[in-house]
C-alpha cells in the first residue's frame, strides 16, 4: 500500500523511441528523471535500465505508475493473441459487417480482414430482447462444445458477445461460468462485462479486442513485476489507462483495452496541471516523441474524454479516453520525395532502432531529427538518451542531400529547412483540427509543447498557428511520466436506458446511480492505495428524439447511501445547458431522449507539489551561458547564444535566436520570439513587443 514516506514514486513511459521516467521523493520533494532508449522487442529492459541510472536500491521506490504502449502496439500491429467468439445465433458476423463502412470513402476499393476470422466465430442458441426479456435461455451445452471447438482451432482467448447482453447478461453470464472450467486458461472476456452499452458492433469490438490482449498485455505486466520484485520492490505497481487515470495491474490484467494511448493520456493530465498552475487555463498541448505528435485541447482547465476511437479501420475500441489526435511527425519520422516532386515526412518512423541517420545505426534515410542536427539547432555533441557519444553530423547531411536535396534541386541546409517546415505544416494542421475546427480561437490558447522534440518545433508553431504563447514544462521530455506520478485512480462506468426522458423510471436510476456508486468506491478501497479523496462523477448520453449523435450531459448530484437525488427537471436542464453551448440554440418541441448513463469513481491520489520545479536561488543568465554556435533559421546562419536551460534564474528573459539545452530535450527560440521563465521553471516562449 502507498504510504507517505521517504521513497520514490517512479512514472514510466514508454514510447517508440524513447522510455522516460520520472522520479519524486514523496517526503523531500526531490525530483530525478532518466530517457533511456525504448527496447521494443521487451519493453520492460528499456524501463529496468532507466531505472538503475537513478536508483540503487528498487527498495526505495514505494510506487511505480507505468504507461504502456505494449496494448496499443498489439493493436496497430495486429498482433493480438488468436481470439475465438462465441455468439448468438445470426449475429455471427457483426465484426465484418461493422457499421457498413468501408476503408476508402471513395470507390469500391480496399480489403478489411477482422481481428477474428470466420471460423473461430461461432453461433449458439440464446436470444435476449431489447428490454431486457428473456427470449430464449442459452444453451449451455452448445456454448461448451463451441469452446472446445476454439481451443482446438487455436484460440487462446475467448470472447462470449450476446446480443442484447446489455440489457440483462444472464445468459451471457451463464454463457462465461459454463466454460470456465473447460478453457486452458483464465483469458476469458464477456461483452457484458467490457461494455453494458447499446450498439451491437461497438460491443463486438471493443470485447474481441480485449480478449485478444489479455495474453499479450497480461504477459508483460507478470514478466514487469517479477523482475521488479527480483530487484527488491515491494511497493505497488500501477498502469495508466487511456481515460487519463490509473488502475491496479489486475484490472489492468482484465481490462487491457483501457490501456490504449494510455501514455499520450497522462501527458495531457501533466500538461493541464502544469498550465493551471502557470496561469493557463486554455492550452493545447504538443506532445512531439520519436514517433508521432499528439495533440489535444485543454479549456478552462479539463480535457475532454471520447466515447471511443478507431485505432484503425474496422478496430473500433469503445471506452472512454482523453480525445488525443495522432499524427506521425515525431522526431524520428522519414522525410521522402514522391513520385510527384513532393516533400514529405512521415508518417513512416525510423523509431529507437534503428533511430535518425545521425545514430549511426543502420538507417540511411533522413528524419526530422537528422534536420535539426543540420541546422544546428541539436547539438551533436549532446544527444539525448544516453545512448551515444555523440551524433554523426556529416552522415546526416549526406543522407539529406541524397534523398531531399538532390530531388528538389536545394543544398543541404535548404533541404533541412524544407523538411522542417513540412512537419510543422503538419503539426500546425493537427492543431488548426483540435481547435478552429471545433470552434476555438488559437489565439485564445497556449500551446504546451513537450516531448523529446516538441520545445525544438514550438516557436515555428506560435508563428504559423497564430497561437498566444508557448509553455515548455520544466522536464518537457518526460512531461508524460511526470503525469503517470500524479494522475488518480478511476473506474468508469456505463448503463443503457434508451427511453425518452418522460419515460425514464427515475426511481430506477436513482437506485441504479446509488449501487454504481457503492460500486465503483468499494474496487477504489480494494486497491490498497491511499486516497486524499474519493469522489463520483455522473453525466448521461442524451439527444433529441430522431437524433443519431448524442452529447454528455455533465450532473452533480450529491449522491448518499440511500438516494442520489435525480429528477426530470435536473436532467432536463443538463441536458439543455450542453445543448447551448454546443450548439447555440436548443429544438423547440422535440422530446429529449435518454441514452446511457455514464459515471466514474475518482480517487485523488497524493499530489505532486509543482513548486518543486522552481529553479533554485542564486542562479543568473550570465552563469547559465555555456557558449556559442551557428544556428540556421529563416534561410541565414546565426550566431546564436547557448543556454543551460536548468540553470537560468525565475524571471530571466532570453531573445531570440537562442538555444536552451537539457538533458531530456532542446529548446530552440525563433527570431522574433523571447523566452521567459516563470516561478515554475517554465519556459513561456511569446513574441517580442
Amino acid at each position: 500500500m502507498e504510504q507517505p514516506r521517504t521513497g520514490w514514486r517512479l512514472g514510466v513511459d514508454v514510447g517508440g523511441t524513447f522510455t522516460d521516467l520520472f522520479f519524486f521523493d514523496v517526503a523531500t520533494g526531490a525530483c530525478d528523471i532518466a530517457k533511456v532508449p525504448s527496447t521494443p522487442v521487451d519493453q520492460a529492459v528499456g524501463l529496468m535500465e532507466g531505472i538503475a541510472r537513478s536508483v540503487d536500491d528498487l527498495g526505495a521506490v514505494v510506487t511505480v505508475v507505468h504507461g504502456t504502449t505494449v496494448g496499443t502496439n498489439a493493436l496497430l500491429e495486429r498482433k493480438m493473441a488468436p481470439t475465438g467468439i462465441v455468439t448468438t445465433q445470426g449475429f455471427r458476423d457483426v465484426l465484418e459487417m461493422r457499421r457498413r463502412d468501408r476503408p476508402h470513402t471513395w470507390g469500391l476499393w480496399g480489403t478489411y480482414e477482422p481481428v477474428v476470422p470466420r471460423d473461430r466465430r461461432l453461433e449458439v442458441q440464446e436470444r435476449t430482447l431489447a428490454d431486457g426479456t428473456i427470449h430464449t435461455p442459452v444453451d449451455v451445452a452448445a456454448v461448451r462444445q463451441a469452446a472446445r471447438t476454439l481451443a482446438e482451432r487455436g484460440a487462446e482467448a475467448l470472447a462470449i458477445f450476446f446480443i442484447n447482453a446489455y440489457a440483462n447478461p444472464a445468459n451471457e453470464l451463464a454463457a462465461l461460468e459454463a466454460v470456465r472450467d473447460i478453457w486452458p486458461n483464465g483469458h476469458i472476456v464477456g461483452s457484458s462485462e467490457i461494455l453494458p452499452e447499446i450498439r451491437e458492433f461497438e460491443r463486438a469490438s471493443t470485447t474481441a479486442l480485449n480478449a485478444g490482449l489479455q495474453p499479450v498485455v497480461g504477459a508483460y505486466i507478470a514478466s514487469l513485476e517479477e523482475r521488479l520484485r527480483a530487484g527488491g520492490f515491494a511497493g505497488q505497481l500501477l498502469i495508466v489507462q487511456s481515460n487519463g487515470g490509473v488502475m491496479t495491474v489486475e484490472t489492468a490484467k482484465r481490462r487491457p483495452i483501457r490501456t490504449a494511448l494510455s501514455g499520450p493520456a497522462a501527458g495531457v493530465i501533466a500538461a493541464g496541471r502544469i498550465a493551471r498552475a502557470a496561469g493557463f487555463p486554455n492550452i493545447i498541448t504538443g506532445d512531439m516523441g520519436g514517433t508521432s505528435f499528439d495533440v489535444a485541447l485543454i479549456v478552462d482547465g479539463e480535457s475532454a474524454l471520447a466515447a471511443q476511437t478507431t485505432v484503425d479501420f474496422g478496430l473500433v475500441v469503445r471506452s472512454p479516453m482523453i480525445e488525443i489526435t495522432t499524427i506521425g511527425a515525431g522526431g524520428g519520422s522519414i522525410a521522402w520525395v514522391d513520385r510527384g516532386g513532393l516533400l514529405q515526412v512521415g508518417p513512416e518512423s525510423a523509431g529507437a532502432d534503428p533511430g535518425p541517420v545521425c545514430y549511426g545505426l543502420g538507417n540511411d534515410r533522413p528524419t526530422v531529427t537528422d534536420a535539426n542536427v543540420v541546422l544546428g539547432r541539436i547539438d551533436a555533441g549532446r544527444p539525448i538518451g544516453g545512448k551515444l557519444d555523440r551524433l554523426d553530423a556529416d552522415a546526416a547531411r549526406a543522407a539529406l542531400a541524397s534523398h531531399v536535396g538532390g530531388p528538389l534541386g536545394l543544398d543541404v541546409e535548404a533541404a533541412a529547412e524544407a523538411v522542417i517546415r513540412v512537419a510543422n505544416a503538419a503539426m500546425a494542421g493537427a492543431i488548426r483540427l483540435v481547435s478552429i475546427e471545433r470552434g476555438h480561437d488559437p489565439a485564445a490558447f497556449a500551446l504546451m509543447s513537450f516531448g523529446g522534440g516538441g520545445a525544438l518545433h514550438a516557436g515555428a508553431l506560435i508563428r504559423d498557428v497564430g497561437l498566444a504563447q508557448a509553455l515548455v514544462p520544466r522536464f518537457p521530455g518526460v512531461t508524460s511520466a511526470l503525469g503517470c506520478t500524479i494522475a488518480d485512480m478511476r473506474h468508469d462506468f456505463v448503463r443503457t436506458l434508451n427511453r425518452p426522458l418522460d419515460a425514464v423510471d427515475l426511481a430506477a436510476l436513482d437506485r441504479e446511480i446509488v449501487d454504481i456508486a457503492a460500486a465503483g468506491a468499494a474496487l477504489l478501497d480494494a486497491a490498497g492505495t491511499r486516497f486524499e479523496l474519493q469522489r463520483t462523477l455522473v453525466e448521461f448520453d442524451m439527444s433529441y428524439v430522431g437524433q443519431t449523435h448524442t452529447v454528455a450531459a455533465p450532473l452533480r448530484l450529491d449522491i448518499g447511501k440511500e438516494t442520489a437525488g435525480i429528477t426530470a427537471a435536473g436532467l432536463r436542464d443538463a441536458f439543455e445547458r450542453t445543448y447551448r453551448r454546443l450548439y447555440g440554440r436548443l429544438l423547440e418541441d422535440v422530446p429529449i431522449r435518454v441514452l446511457n448513463l455514464r459515471m466514474a469513481a475518482i480517487g485523488k491520489r497524493p499530489g505532486f507539489d509543482l513548486a518543486s520545479l522552481r529553479p533554485e536561488d542564486g542562479l543568473t543568465v550570465d552563469a547559465a551561458l555555456t557558449g556559442r554556435r551557428p544556428v540556421r533559421a529563416d534561410g541565414e546562419w546565426r550566431d546564436t547564444p547557448i543556454f543551460d536551460r536548468l540553470r537560468l534564474p525565475a524571471g530571466a528573459r532570453i531573445a531570440g535566436p537562442a538555444v536552451l539545452e537539457q538533458a531530456d530535450t532542446t529548446v530552440f527560440v525563433d527570431p522574433g520570439l523571447q523566452a521567459r521563465v516563470d516561478e515554475f521553471g517554465n519556459v513561456v516562449l511569446e513574441r517580442v513587443a
